[in-house]
């Protein structure tokens, strides 16, 4: 529904003994079968989008090999030690949408989507935890549009970003098939059903539920990093 997977799916692979970056890698590659359920169950809201998702997907895909290469390359430590605050940040950013929205709709100089959709990708296939909700918080601002409808394209565009990674992680990094595999048939069930629940839900308590439910990992994830 929103990119939060990570918050359940991370968790229990190091629950059941799966060491953290085969844990992490392992995630990243099983998530991808969101990206192909929310696409067969967002075809409504993705009606027009197609030159939009291939700008930004295209951006997406150099972030999430930029973020792959660094996990493979650089130790995970210092990154994560920042993740709390980033997944804290896109949940408030979702809490205080509309105030912001006026804000960068004023005159003068914003960041553009791409840069912020290439920096979420980077994090995406470096790490990944609540990618999905920082990626809503930044679309959700500079776009002014119906939130299933920013939902199905986050999800296409993170989709993007996940695809590149997980190929690096099949060829070169230790990735629990086994465990892959069944968590990507749990994705694709749950992110088909996302959609329609996105659909039929209220806007404004869907983004604010989101939005807690963002904080509450972030919180989670400082307390145990």
């Amino acid at each position: 529904m929103a990119g939060l997977a990570s918050l359940v799916s991370y968790p229990v692979l190091l629950g059941v003994g799966i060491p953290p970056v085969a844990a992490n890698v392992t995630n990243t590659v099983a998530l991808l079968s969101s990206a192909a359920g929310s696409a067969a169950g967002s075809r409504h809201e993705l009606r027009g989008q197609g030159g939009r998702l291939l700008r930004q997907c295209a951006v997406a895909a150099v972030g999430g090999a930029v973020g792959a290469v660094l996990l493979l390359s650089t130790p995970a430590s210092a990154f994560e030690r920042i993740v709390p605050f980033l997944v804290a940040l896109g949940g408030v950013t979702l809490l205080l949408r509309d105030p912001l929205r006026v804000w960068y709709a004023k005159p003068g100089f914003r960041p553009p989507l791409g840069f912020s959709i290439f920096f979420i990708a980077i994090y995406g296939g470096y790490f990944g935890a609540a990618a999905g909700v920082l990626l809503l918080a930044a679309m959700s601002l500079a776009v002014a549009e119906p939130l299933p409808v920013t939902n199905a394209v986050k999800s296409i565009v993170l989709g993007a970003s996940n695809l590149v990674a997980a190929i690096l992680y099949a060829l070169i990094a230790p990735v629990h098939w086994t465990a892959a595999a069944l968590l990507a048939a749990g994705c694709l069930v749950g992110s088909r059903l996302g959609p329609v629940l996105v659909r039929r839900l209220p806007e404004r308590p869907l983004r604010v539920t989101i939005a807690l439910a963002a904080l509450g990992l972030a919180v989670s994830l400082w307390l145990n990093p």
